[in-house]
């Protein structure tokens, strides 16, 4: 009687396992650089629980739009929050999807090894502009140039436009840009602190003080083109679960999750 049964539960737990796995489904997730490693982390306890293959496809905003009204065919996007409002508006994403994730400030880096500089407050950071021997930050006219854009408008705030053009290289991180600072070809590089701490051979210094700082949101959305949503819909309330905030937070992201209106 109890190896029937035995039995019998075996055969169940067959069934159910058979079942989640015909229904697995492959997720096509394009995200830009600075949530990525968050997400991926996610996306590894979510593919274990549920069965549903994830891949990612990582690249600049701008790259994302392109490829979208280019016909691929992505299930989520993790975009910055005014990026998936505009998609949402031209009606490559649906309506209704959007969900903000996350928030990243930008932070300070250097090689590994070298001095710390000061950075507490606006003077710290004008005179580390000023004195340093070269600065890389995201190029603001490329894909990605949130980040870049931000920098450079402090930057012209400063006044010191003109004194850190002539040392200036614009590259994006996932361009390479915080590796500059870890080959020691940048003295000192402006990065989104999510695309900072995965790259070796930098030391993150720290944010930049709060009356400089800017931050970006990032959301995920479903591509109007994903005609069976359910699997990506479940995967962005992962994202956006309680229990992803150890991951954003080790991300170097603060997690800000909310439905938008």
């Amino acid at each position: 009687m109890k190896a029937a049964k035995a039995i019998s539960a075996l055969a169940m737990l067959t069934c159910i396992g058979a079942v989640r796995f015909s229904e697995a489904a492959e997720i096509r997730v394009y995200s830009t650089g600075a949530p990525s490693m968050a997400a991926k982390a996610i996306a590894a306890s979510f593919a274990a629980s549920s069965g549903h293959h994830l891949t990612f496809t990582v690249g600049q905003p701008a790259t994302i739009e392109g490829d979208l009204a280019a016909g691929d065919e992505a299930d989520v996007v993790i975009v910055p929050a005014p990026v998936a409002a505009t998609l949402t508006e031209r009606g490559a994403l649906r309506a209704g999807s959007v969900v903000d994730l996350a928030r990243v400030g930008i932070g300070v880096v250097v090689r590994a090894g070298a001095p710390a500089p000061a950075i507490s407050n606006t003077a710290a950071i004008r005179k580390l502009l000023a004195d340093a021997r070269s600065v890389v930050y995201p190029d603001p006219d490329s894909g990605g140039g949130s980040a870049g854009r931000a920098i450079a408008q402090m930057i012209d705030r400063m006044g010191l436009t003109e004194t850190v053009r002539p040392k200036l290289t614009r590259t994006a991180a996932i361009g390479g840009g915080v590796a500059l600072v870890a080959d020691g070809r940048a003295e000192v590089g402006l990065f989104n602190i999510s695309e900072i701490l995965p790259i070796p051979g930098v030391a993150m210094i720290g944010p930049l003080p709060a009356e400089l700082q800017s931050y970006i949101v990032f959301a995920a959305a479903i591509p109007a083109r994903n005609t069976a949503p359910e699997p990506a819909a479940a995967f962005i309330r992962t994202l956006a679960a309680p229990a992803a905030r150890e991951a954003w937070q080790r991300s170097g992201m603060e997690p800000v999750a909310a439905q938008r209106p």
